[in-house]
C-alpha cells in the first residue's frame, strides 16, 4: 500500500463530514499550476512486467519533481471524496503539498493525522 499524506479541509482528513475541496476547485488550480499536469490516470508496470492502470478524472501529476526523468518515479496526486492524496510524499512532495494547501485554504495531514508545515515539517 504505501504510507497516503492527505490535502484536507477537514478536522481529520478520514471524517465523513466537514468542508470540502471540489473536483472543480482542484481542475482549476491544476490548470493554473504550471508544473501540474491533469491526466486522469496513474500507469506503472509491475515487477512482472504487468502494466497496472487507474482512472479518475482527479488525478494530476507533478512535473517539476527533481527526480523528473531521473526514474520511473511519477508523483501523482489524487482527488477523491474531497481530499487530494499522494503516496509515499518525500519532503520536496510535501513542500508542494503545502503550497497547494495554502492556495485552497487546507493543510497536510498525513495518515496519522500529523499536520506538515511548509517546509515538509510535522508541525
Amino acid at each position: 500500500m504505501g504510507y497516503e499524506t492527505h490535502i484536507t479541509r477537514k478536522e481529520n482528513w478520514f471524517d465523513k463530514d466537514g468542508p470540502v475541496i471540489t473536483i472543480a476547485e482542484w481542475e482549476q488550480l491544476v490548470a493554473e499550476d504550471a508544473e501540474m499536469r491533469m491526466d486522469g490516470f496513474a500507469e506503472a508496470t509491475s515487477p512482472s512486467g504487468e502494466i497496472i492502470r487507474i482512472e479518475n478524472e482527479g488525478i494530476a501529476v507533478w512535473t517539476s519533481h527533481a527526480n523528473r526523468g531521473e526514474s520511473d518515479d511519477v508523483v501523482w496526486f489524487s482527488f477523491r471524496r474531497g481530499k487530494i492524496t499522494v503516496k509515499n510524499a518525500d519532503v520536496e512532495v510535501l513542500i508542494k503539498m503545502g503550497e497547494i494547501a495554502r492556495r485552497l485554504s487546507a493543510k497536510v495531514q498525513g495518515d496519522e493525522c500529523e499536520l506538515y508545515d511548509e517546509r515538509g515539517q510535522v508541525q
